[in-house]
């Protein structure tokens, strides 16, 4: 009997140690300045996982706006944790807008150090939570979270003939943050990055769950607007501007002024994709040659 007991102990002390072991945590790249980087997975195996821009780190980023030793990733007591070692720009967890010094990792926590982005993936399915990764990857801007040109003109791709085909009203706004290169260059560009991620946040609170948001490229947003006439979409982009414009933008301390300028269209008969969106197009850029920070449509 007491055999039996022993090796029934060891059994479960086995499966807990199945459990809890360490080595099948990782970090994937959702964004980053260099494509090729996208998707790139560090499995957490070692008690310590150095990342900073010094050959000798484990993760490796060769970025003048990451420190030599930027920060580790620490295993205690079961769990993982970030540390910043004193870095010059700070490390990011999700969408807090000051730095950490140290904090415990949760599944599906991003982790922005310098102008790259990681996702913490953990758990018993990290291999299912990969492959989801990877597909989000394909749809989703890895910076703001939203969809990107791709699946913005895959949703315009089925919106379009639907709205034809019933009569329906589709209207597209272009938005497009104003000299956001003077935000660049008195700033830097982590700072423009999380400009764009809040702002990208603001706009997406206030449309409605229909509606559709991407980053149209750079420092241009796109919002589909299904059943949405020009004036109605005018209306929401009004809304939309006055809200950036009266929002606090603050990133380490320091305050930037943002405005928006925003370009109206509403789906005409004959229009394809590439006039739909050059519509909206001419309407920016009439937005930005008569004063910014104002809608045009």
């Amino acid at each position: 009997m007491d055999s039996d007991h022993d090796i029934k102990t060891r059994v479960t002390t086995l499966e807990e140690l199945k459990v809890k072991r360490k080595g099948d945590d990782c970090l994937v790249v959702i964004y980053a300045p260099v494509q090729s980087d996208l998707g790139k997975r560090f499995v957490l195996q070692k008690e310590q996982t150095s990342i900073g821009r010094d050959r000798e780190n484990d993760i490796v980023l060769d970025s003048d706006s990451v420190s030599r030793r930027h920060a580790k990733i620490e295993h205690r007591d079961g769990h993982f944790f970030v540390i910043d070692l004193d870095s010059t720009n700070g490390t990011f967890i999700n969408d807090d807008a000051e730095p950490v010094s140290a904090t415990q990792l949760r599944r599906g926590d991003q982790v922005k150090i310098g102008d790259t982005i990681y996702k913490y993936l953990s758990g018993s399915d990290v291999e299912a939570q990969y492959h989801e990764t990877i597909f989000n990857m394909t749809i989703t801007d890895g910076l703001t979270d939203v969809s990107n040109r791709k699946q913005l003109d895959t949703v315009l791709t089925k919106e379009m003939p639907r709205a034809q085909r019933h009569a329906r009203e589709l209207s597209l706004l272009i938005i497009d943050i104003d000299h956001f290169k003077d935000v660049n260059d008195t700033y830097g560009h982590l700072a423009g990055d999380t400009v764009l991620r809040e702002l990208a946040n603001i706009l997406q609170k206030r449309l409605r769950p229909d509606d559709e948001l991407g980053r149209y490229g750079g420092e241009e947003f796109c919002a589909i607007l299904p059943e949405t006439s020009r004036e109605g979409a005018a209306a929401i982009g009004e809304e939309l501007r006055t809200l950036v414009e009266t929002h606090t933008f603050v990133v380490e301390g320091e305050k930037i002024d943002v405005t928006i300028s925003i370009g109206v269209s509403e789906l005409a008969q004959g229009m394809d994709m590439k006039d739909f969106y050059k519509s909206a197009d001419d309407k920016l850029y009439e937005a930005k040659r008569t004063g910014r920070n104002k809608v045009c449509s």
